[in-house]
């Protein structure tokens, strides 16, 4: 394989690498393979390598087993032929190595930049391991050496690896705590979770791996004596527990520090924490494991944790207890299988929530389902006494949590307009134009209807208001001056198109093929259960058929199968993508802009032209939130920061004692507009509503804040840290209801329009004040010495930034 490079890891001496003799050989046997493992060398998800994991067997007297991990691209350099050994390992089932069908490889060409590494099973310490989670979504292995170096962490991306989609896989529910299996060299590849769990399976056929109990992340390779008395002893036995836990709850009693501000369990993650492997001696308990009370009473939990667990497995798991089981959370539900065992996929697992970690998310969780049931309760019974009484004035603020500061108090309270039960139809459409096409309406009334009322969903009527609503066709013109617009901008697009487009010396530049890469995995995964994408392309059999597919494909990888699968769909909207690329040359193509693309590939049913040039005038829009310094990010997430101090001080407040003043968890639902908080269908009423700027031409943030004020009590009361509201926030998908969120941010913008005329207002009366004020100073007044009346209290009003003002304004020229 390759040395290995890696930008932190300085000041490795040659030693730690191959030795000579091994670089010299030139044929390795691959042992085995698996794809689509990535490296990411930085924090940006733009900057990750993927490659394949692999075990190589050099013959020797005394053979040497290597770990290697060799990126795609050092593939790609030695052909198709040396991809395919790396594929056709990957698909066995069955591995030997004495098979007489044995794959010799070549050592890939070394390149610094390439993050590439081969390293002998005897030099690597110990593996950190960390299966999938929610909040963790691809799972990871970290590789330590004895040298206390740290080779590149590995991520496995299962989602898209040949290998895991054999049917002989277990599915992640399937996943016990008795991972992972203890594999034998006749049958090294047993049912796996995920493919770090395969990959350890197989590195048991070839060297000792012992799991820690101090740390179960934690696995040591070949563990000297020292390593096995202190990481398989227990640290306190069963009789010690009772007294632990008195002691400890007697001190947590007593403690001045607040039970949700007190330390938690050491993690592997930490960050500013030096290497603890870098030694292979007890040292690592020592230094990282004090034997601390604290550390007693989290283990003697845990035990406790687990064996209620199994405990409460074994009874709702039997027959007797089915007719409860509807009836219990969600929680519990999760205990319930066949074989009283604990399911990998249980609710505390797929939450990421750990044994040590308190129930206040999922408390908070269950106080917002119990919430809302009661909203939609009362909200039925307002419209029952309403249509009895008739004339009942509604005396219930449409804001719901949200209070209105003391500054405006005696303002009347804002009201939605919003009624989407009753959309534009063709029939309100048709009578807004004359016969030749010329609108009867202005644009802003076209603009506020849909605001009010969204677009009839049946039909093609979206096809045909989306383009005025983006600016696509002009509003102000008729059928023959439309036309001439719309041929001159199709023509363009075919004119960019053709800068690619058949252009062999283009089309596969490297450049080119980098971004034909991102974008072709990008618009695998994109909306994979929509009709339109979910359907993958027929076999290709003849050179004929294969040829025609090449030709409308902009996948460099057409011959490798260990990703997502493709069609035609898929790879029309990667070709409008691929345009964009050359339109827009500065900013080019950035991870997420298919999620942009594919619901406007939808609705202008499937035609590339209009779908392009809607794409164009919603990056127009939305393009600062792609920047590559995240520049335009940073400035919508201190906007919306700066609203909800505004708005809402207590909120803000809470963010602040949090460490949630950066609004991470705001991130994904700004970027991309709500992309994935929403079910599709939701997604296009969202987004005729954003793209009518009727009341601000940046909404989409007091929709952000509509939604953090539903969620308000929950945040406030029950999340105390920032990875809790990360949590909390990122569990939202899915389960917001759009049409009262939207009616909540209406009046959340309105109600924002009179705080700041309330508050310039009352600057101006104080700078009027203030000015006569001055000039009755160079008065002297006979009765100077009389006893005055007191003055006024000067209120403190808030400062109004620039982009705070930037949110009132509406239309785009």
């Amino acid at each position: 394989m390759v040395e290995i490079k890696h930008a932190h890891a300085q000041g490795r001496e040659d030693g730690d690498q191959l030795s000579a003799s091994a670089v010299e050989e030139s044929k390795y046997r691959l042992l085995y393979s698996k794809s689509k493992v990535y490296v990411k060398p930085t924090a940006h998800d733009r900057d990750k390598m993927p490659g394949f994991v692999a075990l190589v067997k050099r013959e020797a007297v005394n053979p040497t087993y290597l770990l290697a991990w060799i990126p795609e691209s050092l593939l790609c350099e030695k052909g198709t032929g040396e991809w395919e050994k790396f594929v056709k390992i990957e698909e066995r089932t069955n591995l030997d190595d004495e098979d007489e069908d044995a794959v010799l490889i070549d050592l890939p060409v070394q390149r610094p930049e390439s993050y590439a590494f081969s390293v002998p099973l005897t030099s690597i310490y110990s593996l950190l391991v960390h299966p999938p989670a929610l909040s963790l979504w691809h799972g990871t292995i970290g590789i330590n050496l004895i040298n206390g170096s740290t080779l590149p962490t590995l991520h496995f991306h299962d989602d898209e690896s040949l290998s895991m989609t054999f049917p002989t896989r277990r599915s992640k529910r399937e996943y016990s705590s008795s991972y992972p299996p203890t594999p034998t060299r006749s049958n090294p590849r047993l049912p796996v979770s995920w493919g770090g769990e395969d990959l350890l399976s197989r590195l048991k056929c070839y060297a000792h791996i012992l799991r820690s109990t101090l740390e179960p992340s934690l696995y040591l390779v070949d563990p000297s004596k020292a390593d096995i008395e202190t990481h398989t002893t227990q640290i306190f036995d069963d009789d010690a527990i009772d007294d632990i836990l008195a002691r400890s709850s007697y001190a947590n009693s007593h403690s001045p520090v607040p039970a949700h501000r007190r330390p938690r369990p050491l993690s592997s993650s930490a960050t500013n924490t030096p290497n603890p492997y870098s030694g292979r001696s007890s040292v690592l308990h020592r230094s990282l494991y004090p034997p601390s009370a604290r550390m007693a009473l989290l283990q003697s939990f845990s035990n406790i944790t687990r064996a209620t667990r199994h405990a409460a497995q074994n009874i709702l798991s039997h027959p007797y207890a089915k007719p409860i089981l509807p009836h219990l959370p969600d929680p519990v539900k999760s205990l319930v299988n066949v074989n009283g065992e604990c399911e990998w996929g249980s609710w505390v697992e797929k939450g990421g929530v750990g044994e040590f970690e308190s129930a206040r998310v999922y408390l908070a969780r269950w106080a917002r389902i119990v919430a809302e049931e009661g909203d939609r309760a009362r909200r039925g019974e307002a419209q029952v006494l309403s249509a009895s009484s008739g004339n009942l004035e509604e005396e219930t603020s449409s804001l719901g949590v949200f209070e209105l500061l003391q500054s405006t108090i005696n303002l009347p309270a804002p009201k939605t307009s919003r009624e989407p039960w009753d959309p534009v139809d063709e029939v309100t459409w048709e009578k807004w134009f004359d016969t030749d096409g010329r609108p009867k309406v202005r644009m802003e009334e076209m603009q506020r209807e849909v605001f009010r009322r969204g677009i009839d969903p049946t039909g093609s009527l979206r096809k045909r208001i989306w383009p005025f609503l983006l600016g696509v066709h002009p509003w102000d013109a008729d059928h023959k001056e439309r036309a001439i617009s719309w041929e001159a901008k199709r023509k363009r697009y075919h004119e960019i198109k053709s800068e690619w487009y058949g252009v062999s010396e283009v089309f596969d530049r490297p450049d080119i093929l980098e971004e034909r890469h991102r974008i072709d995995v990008d618009c695998r995964r994109t909306d994979r259960t929509h009709p339109l994408f979910c359907t993958a392309y027929p076999d290709v059999s003849s050179d004929e058929a294969h040829q025609a597919h090449r030709r409308i494909t902009i996948s460099p990888q057409t011959d490798i199968g260990a990703q997502s699968p493709s069609n035609e769909h898929v790879d029309k909207m990667a070709g409008i993508l691929l345009t964009y690329n050359f339109y827009d040359k500065d900013l080019g193509y950035v991870q997420g802009m298919s999620d942009l693309c594919a619901p406007l590939y939808v609705v202008m049913d499937t035609e590339e032209e209009l779908t392009f040039w809607c794409f164009v005038k919603v990056m127009n829009r939305m393009s600062e939130n792609f920047l590559r310094d995240q520049s335009g990010m940073k400035k919508q997430l201190l906007t919306l920061q700066e609203l909800i101090s505004v708005m809402d001080p207590e909120l803000y407040r809470h963010f602040e004692k949090t460490d949630g003043l950066n609004l991470f968890f705001c991130f994904r639902w700004v970027l991309i507009a709500f992309k994935r908080e929403f079910v599709f269908d939701d997604v296009l009423r969202l987004w005729e509503v954003l793209w009518t700027d009727y009341y601000s031409n940046n909404f989409v943030l007091f929709v952000a804040l509509a939604v953090l004020e539903s969620h308000r009590d929950m945040i406030l009361r029950y999340l105390v840290e920032f990875d809790e509201v990360l949590k909390y926030c990122n569990e939202l998908s899915m389960t917001i209801e759009l049409d009262s969120t939207l009616a909540q941010a209406e009046v959340l913008f309105l109600s924002y329009a009179q705080l700041v005329a309330d508050i310039d207002r009352r600057r101006a009366e104080d700078e009027n004040q203030f000015s006569s004020s001055s000039n009755l100073r160079h008065r002297r007044s006979s009765t100077s010495n009389s006893i005055g009346a007191t003055p006024r209290a000067k209120v403190v009003l808030p400062t109004l930034s620039e982009n705070l003002r930037e949110l009132l304004r509406a239309g785009r020229s």
